[in-house]
């Protein structure tokens, strides 16, 4: 699925480092057991097997820029802290005291200068060593010869994204990322702070929701409202490691969509967005997507903006990566959008939808976050401050936008279809790629020793 004509580069005639294809990997036709999205025996397989082997995404590395500034974070049944030490490293323990195993973070972030614990107050540092035990006197000196410190994981950063790990013996983060590693760091996400961040509780497992954001074959029947503004056909490259992105073009209708001349309220949004006038633009719908690369050009040449290490491609269109196992980074160069999708501790039934949206306040008339993120005028772009979290329960509206709210009341119908004895498990097209590749590199994980 490698569209030619969206691996060149206009303004110079010439193929970008960006936009080179991966090279092919063949999954076969084989069909994926239905069990995975529903079955609690397979569910704690995959914790052990899975999420207890892999890198995840625990935050953006913005949250702990400070000595002493931390943050929790929740995945299954587990919590940990993500914490700034004094020397300027990142460490991360199990948000859990060794004493009497109470959490000892609460809040979702903070700057402390040492953690805790609520219970009995037992102190620890920031490195996660223990520095006072409350009436120490009153413990025999062979219960205090036991580890009193926090348990650490595993905990590097790359790309401006903190990754942490169970497994001790994990290869390094940046052999594991190094297939999409310099995409990611082209964005400077490192530089960008949290403007918004949500998450809701949905009614499926959590790869139904991996399998929703990484297709656009679904769009024209449960989004058909993005088919004037957006192409669901598009460019697709996958990695070992379970790697994945593709390019979905913007600016430009659906080759489903009838009208493929009239410039519609869609894409008068992304020209308003690349400093565009739509009222004297005189052009088509066909030629709205080079206009917008064409401006963005034009806008960061005035203003000194580092756009030439960009492709067009990445201008004007939404370039998504897939993170192995859960996440997913939506990259554009006035803002990134990170998805995680979250499992639920106990139920394969339900998961937590993980959202936020990063960007980086530079002093350019223009350069704002795109208008489809949905970022009202209420939101502090400067980041100056961390904004709350914002939660909606199981059953709740998420209040996402049209487009995930949508997809938020689809996936229970698709979970409830999922546990159905007619259903035999899904059967992938070319167009869903990415989930191919996704659910072969879980199966062979959940089959290793």
């Amino acid at each position: 699925m490698n569209y030619a004509y969206r691996l060149w580069n206009v303004h110079t005639g010439k193929a970008h480092p960006f936009n080179t294809a991966a090279p092919a990997i063949d999954h076969g036709t084989a069909r994926p057991t239905p069990d995975r999205y529903f079955d609690k025996d397979f569910a704690a397989a995959e914790w052990e097997k899975v999420f207890a082997k892999s890198w995840l995404i625990a935050c953006p590395v913005s949250d702990i820029r400070e000595p002493g500034d931390f943050a929790k974070f929740d995945i299954g049944p587990e919590s940990f802290i993500i914490v700034r030490d004094q020397d300027g490293s990142i460490k991360a323990h199990y948000n859990v005291c060794p004493h009497r195993g109470a959490q000892i973070v609460l809040s979702d972030h903070g700057s402390v200068g040492k953690f805790s614990c609520p219970f009995h107050s037992w102190s620890f540092g920031l490195d996660g060593q223990n520095i006072e035990v409350t009436d120490r006197e009153t413990f025999q000196p062979g219960v205090l010869c036991h580890d009193l410190n926090l348990t650490s994981v595993r905990c590097e950063e790359a790309a401006g994204l903190v990754f942490i790990s169970m497994d001790p013996d994990i290869q390094p983060l940046k052999e594991w990322l190094a297939p999409i590693l310099p995409h990611l760091e082209l964005y400077e996400i490192e530089k960008m702070n949290v403007v918004q961040h949500k998450r809701s509780d949905w009614g499926s497992n959590w790869k139904g929701g991996v399998d929703a954001f990484a297709e656009t074959y679904h769009l024209h029947a449960i989004h058909p409202q993005t088919q004037c503004l957006m192409d669901d056909r598009t460019h697709i490259d996958v990695w070992p490691g379970g790697f994945s992105r593709q390019f979905v073009p913007f600016a430009q209708p659906s080759r489903r969509f009838e009208d493929q001349e009239s410039v519609n309220p869609g894409i008068q949004m992304m020209l308003r967005d690349a400093g565009i006038d739509p009222e004297t633009f005189t052009g088509t719908a066909k030629e709205t997507r080079e206009a917008i690369q064409n401006a963005k050009r034009e806008r960061a040449a005035r203003y000194g903006l580092d756009y030439e290490k960009f492709s067009d491609t990445q201008l004007s269109d939404s370039c998504v990566y897939s993170v192995f196992p859960n996440a997913q980074i939506g990259l554009h160069p006035e803002a990134v959008f990170l998805h995680r999708f979250v499992p639920h501790a106990t139920d394969p039934n339900q998961f937590t939808y993980d959202t936020c949206i990063l960007y980086r306040n530079i002093d350019a008339p223009g350069f704002v976050p795109p208008a489809w993120m949905g970022l009202g005028a209420e939101v502090d772009l400067t980041g100056d401050t961390r904004p709350d979290i914002v939660r909606t329960g199981l059953g709740e509206p998420p209040e996402l936008g049209e487009v995930l709210d949508q997809d938020s009341e689809l996936l229970p119908i698709v979970q409830a279809g999922a546990r159905s004895r007619g259903f035999r498990g899904p059967l992938w097209s070319d167009q869903e790629a990415r989930l191919r590749h996704f659910h072969a590199t879980l199966d062979a994980m959940m089959a290793a020793d």
